[in-house]
């Protein structure tokens, strides 16, 4: 099935018209077709936003990978991308090498119905087609991810002339191409875009050349029998709606351009608080420490001060002992020179209290006695000494 342009062509599933203004758009999952079911069918012109920053567009309202870039519908269903000028198709499959690479950059966020293979991935970043497709279509494709942002070119207009064509006034394939040359006049500056619809011209032709069809004019545009005013006129409502449709899908791009700007302002305002909040945890964090490491160097000042206290107080107990052992040392020597000084007294006094034992006991007179030879003594004059004789004391 890869390696040559398919054909698929999906059926409508409403009957009737619906009015493009109110039409609702669905979309009827598992739509199958001869030998592939690619799982969507878009009976009304979807409601397509640009991807901020990418020239593409997408489907919000389907349930569905749905995208619009440089002139073309391009749809990942299946594993597999599918190409249409049309809104609702014939689909084209498109092989992996010649997807544009802007499509391929589509963040992850923009899958409506991502494959189960994209959990996990990064929403904001696109899909690792590296690792799906293989390394040779890696090795081909290097660097399709890096570009300069600053020189994105701008994202194609819309083909809202296909909204008035819904329901049974949806175009066959053999008119969808002179309808579009005639009514959109784009051209898309992707090599790989024009590649594609060349592609999709050949393909039609061979196709009407193998079943022997003339090539036929598309029957919504072919001029009826009206008067020139009234052909006029009508030209000039159908101008006048396509301008009206046309500014309400640019305002409905701004809208969405706006929101998406909102949103990422609310991204990076957040952003901007959780690192100011985490700025602030850190400071405080770091005050914290800065209080630790205070109360631990008071600590350490404390301890010093109580060691220096009882160091002074060891030195003042030592310094007390030493002075208690000196008043010891001088009492002991005091003590000693007063044992000294009582031993030379005894000394002394034994050669005067020998005498005083060797002389024979008298008897010793009567207190009365003495006092009366004291006064006898006192009564009597002293002697007077002789010539040559010399004078004694007491007598």
């Amino acid at each position: 099935m890869r390696g040559r342009h398919l054909l698929l062509a999906l059926p409508l599933l409403l009957v009737g018209l619906v009015p493009p203004a109110s039409a609702a758009v669905g979309v009827s999952v598992g739509v199958s077709v001869p030998g592939v079911q690619i799982g969507i069918n878009v009976p009304a012109y979807p409601e397509l936003q640009p991807v901020p920053e990418y020239p593409v567009y997408y489907a919000p309202g389907l349930p569905a990978n749905y995208f619009f870039y440089d002139g073309l519908y391009w749809v990942y269903a299946n594993d597999a991308w599918y190409s249409s000028s049309w809104y609702n198709g014939p689909w084209y499959l498109a092989e992996p090498a010649i997807v544009p690479v802007y499509i391929l950059r589509v963040p992850v966020r923009y899958y409506r119905v991502p494959p189960p293979y994209f959990g996990g991935w990064a929403v904001a970043e696109p899909p690792r087609w590296g690792a799906y497709w293989g390394p040779q279509w890696e090795a081909q494709h290097r660097g399709w991810n890096q570009w300069d942002r600053r020189h994105v070119p701008p994202p194609a207009p819309l083909p809202v002339y296909q909204r008035q064509y819904v329901g049974d006034r949806y175009p066959p394939r053999e008119q969808q191409h002179v309808i579009r040359e005639q009514q959109y006049r784009f051209e898309p500056h992707d090599a790989q875009v024009r590649e594609r619809l060349a592609a999709e011209a050949r393909h039609d032709a061979e196709r009407d050349q193998r079943s022997g069809m003339p090539p036929q004019r598309p029957q919504a545009t072919a001029p009826t029998a009206q008067q020139p005013g009234e052909a006029d006129r009508a030209a000039q409502a159908r101008q006048q709606q396509q301008q009206a449709q046309e500014r309400q899908q640019q305002a409905q791009a701004r809208q969405s351009h706006d929101r998406d700007q909102q949103a990422q302002a609310r991204e990076q305002q957040e952003q901007q608080a959780r690192q100011a909040q985490q700025q602030r945890d850190q400071q405080a964090q770091a005050r914290q420490q800065q209080e630790q490491q205070a109360r631990q160097a008071e600590q350490q000042r404390d301890q010093q001060a109580h060691a220096r206290q009882q160091q002074e107080q060891q030195a003042r107990q030592a310094q007390q002992q030493r002075e208690q052992q000196a008043q010891t040392r001088q009492h002991q020597e005091q003590q000693a020179r007063h044992a000294q000084q009582r031993e030379q007294q005894a000394r002394q006094q034994q050669p005067q209290a020998r005498p005083q034992q060797e002389q024979p006991h008298q008897a010793q007179p009567h207190p009365q006695q003495q006092q009366q030879q004291a006064e006898r003594r006192a009564q009597k004059p002293p002697r007077q000494p002789e010539r040559g004789e010399s004078p004694r004391e007491g007598g």
